[in-house]
């Protein structure tokens, strides 16, 4: 007997919604076409699968011990498909991603665990380089993608630009370190005076004049470097807003409110590729992490 995949999600879809008409939008179907698949599925089976009720149905329990095989095969399907996927993208084994020592760690993990749902048979290097590194891996193949600050970077024809959005910085400091301690009208004077942690990425894409506000600052190469600093109470930082949400961030560690700055630090970001249709599939996985989690963090 042999059950197409569409018989299989229409049914898998009228279990779940428990109604024809919510699992026809679920399907972007019509209502009829829903409830034909589904009695063409019964007359096939020779069984009842649902109890017709006046708004809903209501599943047998036949449909129950049919639901969790559907449900399977159509997780299989998925699986199917992808793999499929990351075999045609033109034979391509491995990407290499590279990016500054801004990005969180989190959101590096997200985009991997992304690849690995959509691309399960794919290897994927990652890797941390400074803009000119990144700029010179892609132009001679050894870097497919490239993760960027392009505060006053201009446009490199040569170079396949996806704007991914502005990444905000906030101030960062230990929850019982003097800063923390002080209202929001005296913690820009504090700061001043105060060690304070660089990235030192921020300095090489020049935007020293926004991101230094301590004569007593020091610079450091790897945000999570910089995170445990600030979390042993060596001073305080600029940092992603979006760590809030990440493993590095602990109780002893807090958000710095200013009065005189009113707006977070917005570093614009980018996706740097080469100009290739057979990566074409792997940056729209990339594209869509990081959409979420650097745009979420701008709110």
């Amino acid at each position: 007997m042999n059950f197409s995949l569409e018989q299989l999600n229409t049914f898998v879809a009228v279990y779940e919604q428990q109604a024809f008409s919510k699992a026809a939008i679920k399907l972007n179907k019509h209502r009829t076409t829903v409830a034909q698949v589904i009695t063409s599925l019964e007359d096939q089976l020779a069984i009842t699968l649902f109890d017709r009720l006046s708004r809903s149905v209501e599943p047998t329990e036949d449909a129950v011990l049919l639901y969790h095989y559907a449900k399977q095969i159509l997780e299989q399907a998925k699986t199917l498909d992808r793999f499929a996927l990351s075999l045609s993208f033109g034979g391509l084994e491995s990407v290499t991603i590279a990016y500054a020592s801004f990005l969180p760690h989190h959101v590096v993990s997200k985009i991997r665990r992304q690849l690995y749902e959509d691309f399960p048979s794919m290897r994927v290097n990652f890797l941390v380089r400074t803009k000119p590194e990144i700029k010179a891996g892609i132009e001679d193949g050894s870097i497919h993608f490239g993760i960027v600050n392009i505060y006053e970077s201009k446009v490199i024809n040569s170079i396949d630009f996806t704007f991914l959005g502005n990444m905000p910085f906030v101030p960062f400091a230990h929850a019982g370190s003097e800063l923390s301690a002080k209202p929001s009208n005296e913690t820009l004077s504090t700061m001043k005076s105060l060690r304070q942690f660089v990235l030192k990425s921020m300095v090489d894409d020049k935007m020293t004049e926004k991101v230094v506000v301590s004569s007593k600052h020091e610079y450091v190469d790897q945000l999570a470097v910089i995170v445990k600093l600030v979390q042993d109470d060596f001073g305080w930082a600029l940092l992603p807003k979006s760590i809030i949400d990440s493993e590095y961030v602990t109780e002893n560690l807090v958000e710095i409110k200013c009065d005189e700055i009113k707006q977070e630090i917005m570093v614009p970001i980018s996706l740097w590729c080469p100009h290739s249709k057979q990566i074409a599939q792997v940056k729209k996985s990339i594209i869509k992490v990081a959409d979420y989690y650097i745009n979420k963090s701008a709110y």
